[in-house]
């Protein structure tokens, strides 16, 4: 059985220096770059939509606010497997991003966006 853990929060928003200020101010976030914080640990990537595009509540059109949220799996090939037996449905397959990162879409409950994302090295 894969092991599983939790990776990432991506947001998407019209201005990410004002997101990354917010995290920082409000709760402590250190901005590691203007597309990244640091999250006690926890990884929140930034990404910036012109106001001018349409914001939508459902991740099956990005939009603004939580865009999809990453969990860690040591062996993707069987987690696939594995949560297609139990009847998730993925919004692709498996790809390798960058050398040693696979990852999938899956949707969750209300078309919530998950990746799936396994990290080698």
């Amino acid at each position: 059985m894969p092991n599983y853990s939790f990776d990432h929060i991506h947001l998407i928003g019209p201005d990410s220096d004002k997101t990354a200020q917010f995290y920082e101010k409000m709760f402590k976030a250190k901005i590691v770059n203007n597309r990244e914080l640091d999250f006690n640990g926890t990884r929140i990537l930034l990404g910036q939509r012109p106001p001018a595009e349409p914001a939508t509540t459902s991740s099956s059109t990005p939009g603004y606010g939580l865009e999809h949220f990453g969990i860690r799996t040591d062996n993707i090939e069987a987690a696939v497997a594995d949560l297609k037996a139990k009847g998730a449905r993925f919004r692709d397959e498996i790809r390798e991003v960058r050398p040693g990162i696979k990852i999938a879409f899956l949707w969750g409950p209300e078309n919530v966006l998950i990746e799936l994302l396994e990290r080698k090295g």
